[in-house]
């Protein structure tokens, strides 16, 4: 296999991770997950 070749599947294996990942970020099954995570920093009582 030459280096083209090689480099054409790492980027479409890329592509296919980064979708994945898009995916699960804005899945509605996180979304919950997401919001109480971002509150945490306001709700820490100790300020830290």
């Amino acid at each position: 296999m030459n280096f083209t070749i090689i480099s054409s599947v790492v980027t479409v294996i890329s592509l296919f991770v980064f979708l994945g990942i898009l995916y699960w970020a804005f899945s509605s099954g996180n979304k919950e997950r997401f919001e109480k995570l971002a509150r945490l920093p306001i709700e820490n009582e100790n300020g830290k």
